[in-house]
Order: C-alpha cells, then structure tokens, then sequence
C-alpha cells in the first residue's frame, strides 16, 4: 500500500527530501540552544562579580544567530511540505479519477458512486494529511526525541532516567487507543459512503422528491444517516480525548521529578557535579522530550485516521479493469454488421441464471433493427455487448466480421454511438454539449445532425440559438428536446453503428416518424438498432426482434411477425386496435 501510494510523489519528491532536511537542521539548531543557554548562565554563576559583559554578548548574539537559522529552517520546511502534500494529493486525485474511467461496467457495479467520491474528496484529504505530517513532523518528533534524551543525558546524567518512568505509561495508552479506534474508523467510513449517497439521490432526484412530497422522508433518511457517523465519530473522539490528559500527565510528572533529584544533586554536591544551567537546561530538553512525544500521538492518531483512508484510496487503484486491450488490437472497423454467436452472458459469474442466453443473430450493415420486449427482458444488455461496455460470458459478438474482444476498445466506442435510455446534458451551450460527439465538428454539421434527430427547430426558435445555455443535468429543457440532443450527439460521431435505447420515447409520435424516415433516407449506410416501446416506432424496420426473458423470442419484419408471434401481435394490438374494440 505504501509503495502505491509513493508512486504519486514523482515530481515533488525534490520538495519531499527537503522538507526533512531543513526539519533536521531546525531540530539540531533548537536542541543546541539549550546547552549554550545552560553554558552562558554557569558562566553567569561561576564569575560572581567580575561578570565580563563582552562573553555575554558573545553568548547572545550566538543564540540570536542559532534562533533565527532555526526559525528559517522551519519556514523553508513548511513551505516545501505544503507545495509536496498539495502535489502528491493533486496527482493521487488524477491517477484515482484516471482508474475510474478506465473502469468497465463491471468495475463500477462494484463500487457505489457515493463511495467513489469519497474516496476522491474526504479519503484524499486524510491521507495528504498524513503525508504532510509524515514527511515534516514524523521527521521532527524522533529527531527531536533522540537528539533531547542524548543531550539531557549529557546535562543530568543519571536524572534523565525520569522520562523511562513515564515512555511505557504512554506507550500502553498509545497502543489501548489504537486497538479500539481502528474498527471505528473503518465503520465511520463505510457510513460516510452511505451519507453521500443519500445526499446524491436526494440532490439528483429533487424533482421526484418534490413531486411526491417526500421531503420529511428524505430528511428523516438523511437524518439517520447524519447520526450514525455521529454516533461512530463520537466514539472516537472520546478515546481520542484520552490521549492529551495522559500527556499533560507525563509531563507534570516530569516537570515535578526532574527539579526534585536536580536540586538534591546540585545542594549536595555543591555545584560540582551540576550547576543551575544545568538544571535549566533539563528542563528545556525535558519539555522537548514530552512534546515530542505528544507530537508522536498525533501523528499516531492522524495515520490511524489516515490509514483506513489509504486502504480504501488503494482498493480503487489495485482494482483491474476487467476490460483490456488485446495485445495487437484491430483499430480498423470495416462495417457495420453484427452478427451475435451463440452468445450466453451474466453480470456476476457466480449468478444462477444468465440475463441473455443462446442469442444467435445476423444484422448486415446498414440494416435498421427494431428490438421490443418487456420490463428485464435483457434488451440494454443486448446492445452493451456491442460496444463491449460488457464482454459475453460465452460465444462471441463480431462487429464488422471481428470478434469485439479483438477490437481495440476506442476504435470499436468510436464506431458505436450509444444515446441511453437516460439521457445526459452537461452544463454549457448546445453547441458545446453537440461536440461532445465530434470536437472537430463544424457549424455546417452541427445543424446537420439537429436537422436529422429533429433538433433544429426549436434550437432555432430561441433567441441564443446554438449558444443557448444548457443548466446542469439539461434542467432546462424537456425530455423530449434533451432526447433529440442526445441523438445528434451521437449522429456527429458519423459511427457506422447507431443504437437507440428507448431513446424517442418522450417524443410525441409525429416526431419520432419523423426521425425514423430521416435515418432511413439520409443514413442508409449505418446500422441502426431501435429500442422502444411502440410497435410504430420500428414496424418499418428491416429485422424485428422480440425479446422475452433474456432470449430473443422472434425475429423478422412487421408483417411476419404478426402472422407468428403471439408476443408481438399482443403488443401490436393492445396498442392499435385497443381503443377501438373497447369503443
């Protein structure tokens, strides 16, 4: 996990070696001041009355010149521990968002995306936390540590044994926080996942909320959520708050041990053995002693907190996407045709049943297929495997006469143009949210492909035209007219497959005619397969296919279908003649 997360460092890591260098000469610089201190007051003691004020100065202007080289070192090392946490966080930000989008379907499915944003956002920022404590003040508590025990032992000899009196009182606190805390985080985790979700689904589906007037619901949910990471973090903090009164314990044990025996030692030996300095000294390096160790239960505190939060950070990064390229991919996509062999396929290899099964089919290129069935007949999960947004679990799928597992995976996207049955808008112009099919797409064919998905005309019929703004999520346009957006999109990628996921069914009947004669005349050449859910919208298609159960049931054209299949027929009936067998 460490060596993962180290890979993030790269170009910081100049910043991150000196951070530790400057906390070096910053420690060693406050660990010797202490000594000239404790030497300029012996010198004091031992003159008496003949007090030479030029040795003084001396002494002062050294320790001015050592406190103020102390001080730059720290400077330089906060500065260069801001600019490595702030790098590091950057580019482990990047590598994790660049793991997601290189995630198949199936990677997502495993990861919630509440879970995945705050992995992003709250996990990131733990662990930057971490590493800017890690590289400058876990630096500087052992050195410090080290450097006051050896210089107390050298000031108090036998006196400096206190702080063994108080190091295992810590330790054993130290050790009973941890073994407690580590589950609690790891929970609180897991409840701040379900936090954010809530808050997602509320956000995303305030209009449903609203409509429904679920808002003391959601508030309620929301709610309950709030209190169990409540619960969980108060927790925490309580055996958290220990940790500060058992150092503020050991220090006032120090702060009444050390002047005790120094004071026995320097009466009875008469200043022979230890003199004031001495003694002043001491207690400077015993307080440098205790704050480093205070310092060392924060930052023990900090990588508990911080350790969960790289755990989870390196889940996403050590997850494989179960989608590769082939080792020599086919970048080349020669047609559109389709051709399904005995294609079987299931979400979880461990599942009972397959979502499609014993699918054999045919599409030549440029051929329009409709696809009808009910509610989790398996018709999305039918076109996913096109587009190898999913690979089969048995048989093969070929696009243009190639297996889609031997395509490389951007090529194969690039010839397939999926508009979803959820349709996506993102915030900016219409113009800006076309090119999101071609980003090299003139003007010209921008109100091409709007003139095709029947998008033009009330793109024109507003003052901004084109330019008009597009809210977050295409809030401020219709089902429909975000319907026909998304269709030319998808057209301004000229892809020489062409599939609609129930993507007219908010379009109003003449619209959708409308839409289906301008593929038929003006996009012979692409293959085009139609999700609906009126028998009108593909009754003119070359090929039907009924889809029943995760099988296709039936295939053939409107007329055969009728005659054939009882499915389609019912279908076609309760939806044309219904109205007039009740009249």
């Amino acid at each position: 996990m460490i060596r993962k997360l180290m890979g993030c460092i790269r170009e910081n890591k100049k910043h991150t070696i000196l951070t530790p260098l400057f906390m070096l000469g910053e420690v060693g610089l406050e660990c010797t001041i202490p000594m000239i201190t404790a030497r300029l007051i012996n010198y004091i003691q031992d003159s008496g009355g003949a007090l030479d004020m030029s040795v003084v100065l001396r002494y002062g202007g050294f320790l001015v010149l050592m406190a103020m080289c102390s001080m730059s070192c720290g400077i330089l090392s906060g500065w260069f521990a801001a600019s490595a946490s702030a790098g590091f966080a950057r580019n482990l930000r990047h590598d994790l968002f660049a793991k997601v989008q290189s995630f198949s379907f199936a990677n997502i499915d495993k990861f919630s995306t509440a879970s995945l944003v705050t992995r992003l956002t709250t996990d990131v920022t733990n662990v930057q936390n971490a590493f800017m404590m890690i590289i400058r003040i876990a630096v500087r508590s052992p050195l410090m540590l080290i450097f006051a025990v050896i210089m107390s032992i050298r000031m108090g000899g036998p006196i400096a044994l206190v702080f063994l009196l108080v190091i295992p009182i810590l330790g054993f606190g130290l050790f009973f926080i941890a073994k407690k805390a580590m589950p609690l985080f790891k929970a609180v985790f897991k409840k701040y996942d379900r936090l954010n979700n809530s808050v997602q689904e509320n956000v995303k589906g305030m209009r449903v909320v609203k409509s429904f007037v679920r808002e003391d619901y959601e508030k309620q949910k929301f709610a309950t959520a709030s209190e169990d990471v409540r619960n969980d973090f108060t927790k925490v903090e309580k055996l958290l708050a220990i940790n500060n009164p058992l150092m503020l314990f050991a220090i006032y044990i120090c702060m009444i041990l050390i002047p005790l025996f120094s004071a026995k030692v320097i009466v009875s030996s008469g200043g022979s053995t230890m003199q004031v300095g001495d003694l002043a000294s001491l207690i400077t390096y015993a307080m440098q002693i205790l704050m480093s160790l205070m310092m060392l239960s924060m930052i023990f505190v900090m990588i508990t907190i911080s350790g969960e939060a790289a755990r989870r950070i390196v889940e996403v990064l050590d997850t494989e996407a179960t989608l590769t390229n082939p080792a020599q991919p086919v970048t080349q996509v020669a047609n559109g045709s389709i051709d399904f062999e005995n294609v079987s396929f299931k979400y979880n290899p461990d599942a009972a049943a397959y979502a499609l099964a014993d699918v054999n089919l045919h599409i030549p290129a440029g051929a329009t297929v409709g696809i009808l069935g009910g509610t989790g007949s398996s018709k999305t999960t039918l076109i996913q495997l096109i587009s190898r947004l999913y690979d089969v679990s048995e048989g093969c799928v070929k696009v243009g006469g190639v297996d889609v597992r031997d395509y490389d995976m951007e090529a194969l996207r690039n010839q397939v143009a999926v508009v979803l049955q959820k349709n996506v808008l993102f915030s900016g112009t219409i113009a800006e949210n076309l090119r999101w099919g071609n980003p090299n797409a003139t003007d010209e064919e921008l109100v091409q492909a709007c003139k095709q998905a029947q998008a033009d005309s009330f793109i024109t019929a507003h003052p901004e035209g084109y330019n008009r703004f597009i809210e977050q999520g295409g809030a401020n346009v219709s089902g429909g007219q975000k319907q026909r957006l998304c269709i030319a999109r998808a057209l301004l990628k000229k892809p020489k497959i062409l599939i609609l996921d129930d993507s007219t069914s908010a379009v109003d009947t003449q619209t959708d005619a409308l839409i289906r004669k301008a593929f038929r005349e003006e996009l012979p050449e692409i293959t085009k397969l139609i999700i609906a859910q009126r028998v009108a919208s593909v009754q003119d298609a070359d090929l039907i296919l009924v889809m029943d159960n995760g099988r296709v049931a039936a295939q053939g054209t409107h007329e055969e279908l009728l005659d054939s299949n009882e499915i389609y027929r019912e279908v076609y009936t309760s939806q044309t003649k219904g109205g007039e067998d009740d009249a």
